[in-house]
């Protein structure tokens, strides 16, 4: 069914930033009316609060159905941060407080790696890469789906900005020691950031977003790389991690077409420091794989997931923790 046709759905993709929900029908030809809450749906120790997000979805479903004529919502796709491990409370609830109040029967409840994958590379075999302050890759033979790396700036994230920033006030404090393979580059950045050397350890370890902070360093790295072989070499190292990280859950080449592979994320632009040996390590590590530029955020994920479900044809695997679905 497609045109004036199609049935509406509703999309929603909930970060750490606020909430973001598009209404349109779910023929990717029509434009999606969008409604955007900057408040963020909270978290406790039963995980994501259902109520919360409840409380945000009702009113702005209205507001989009006022907009648009919507009389019936045929499928909802909630994309969230930490679905996987944090999101029993909306699966227990989310159903019945749709289908009371919205009367919606069709829900997906998503990770936000699968939101981001839908969005980016649609019902396609193939990676996402999300490399930002942190660094995940999540793959599919259509089948199942398999993750990689993700694990935080403590015990992963390996070649991501907080990895980089991480590696080049490493490089810094070396040569701010006297200890080999130093960077009189990276130190002057690190004097011009941060101040003294010896006051970062006291401004770093006690924050909360210490993986920001590290990140913000990714940016001086880079600007260093073009003069200093040690602000180079991070970056390069860099690269062979995402591509590995991409590579242990690329599909096999099939026998039709060649699995595609696509990144996303802030990390990107620092530009070519970063992008000339990802492109070679691309071509040494995954041969096989085509690189596409993303089709679309992880909004247009959920509505595309919404849509799969009210036209009976997902075409994603399932999976209780990353696409969690319930049809009555």
């Amino acid at each position: 069914m497609t045109g004036r046709d199609a049935p509406w759905v509703l999309g929603v993709d909930s970060g750490g930033s606020g909430v973001r929900f598009a209404l349109r029908r779910a023929d990717a030809a029509f434009p999606a009316e969008v409604v955007t809450s900057k408040e963020p749906v909270r978290t406790g120790p039963a995980g994501i609060d259902a109520a919360h997000l409840v409380e945000q979805l009702l009113p702005a479903a209205e507001e989009l159905s006022v907009r648009t004529g919507a009389r019936r919502i045929a499928a909802v796709a909630v994309g969230a941060a930490g679905m996987a491990t944090l999101g029993d409370g909306l699966r227990a609830e989310l159903p019945g407080a749709l289908a009371r109040s919205l009367g919606v029967r069709t829900l997906a409840l998503a990770a936000d790696a699968v939101t981001a994958y839908a969005g980016a590379l649609g019902r396609r075999a193939g990676v996402v890469v999300a490399a930002g302050t942190g660094m995940i890759a999540l793959g599919t033979d259509l089948a199942g789906w398999r993750r990689a790396d993700g694990w935080g700036h403590l015990l992963g994230d390996c070649g991501g900005g907080a990895w980089i920033g991480r590696a080049g006030l490493d490089a810094a404090l070396r040569r701010h020691d006297g200890r080999p393979d130093g960077s009189a580059a990276l130190l002057a950045r690190l004097k011009a950031v941060f101040g003294a050397p010896g006051e970062l350890p006291g401004m770093l370890y006690p924050r909360d977003d210490r993986a920001a902070v590290l990140a913000s360093f990714a940016p001086e790295v880079a600007a260093c790389a073009e003069g200093d072989p040690v602000a180079a070499g991070i970056l390069r190292d860099a690269a062979r991690h995402i591509v590995a990280t991409a590579a242990a859950v690329c599909p096999p080449a099939g026998a039709d077409e060649e699995p595609q592979i696509t990144f996303t994320g802030g990390l990107l632009k620092l530009g070519g420091p970063l992008l000339v040996p990802l492109r070679e390590e691309l071509h040494r590590q995954l041969p096989y794989a085509r690189t596409v530029e993303a089709a679309g955020d992880p909004l247009e994920g959920s509505l595309v997931i919404a849509a799969g479900l009210a036209l009976g044809e997902l075409g994603l695997p399932r999976d209780e923790r990353m696409l969690w679905i319930v049809t009555a």
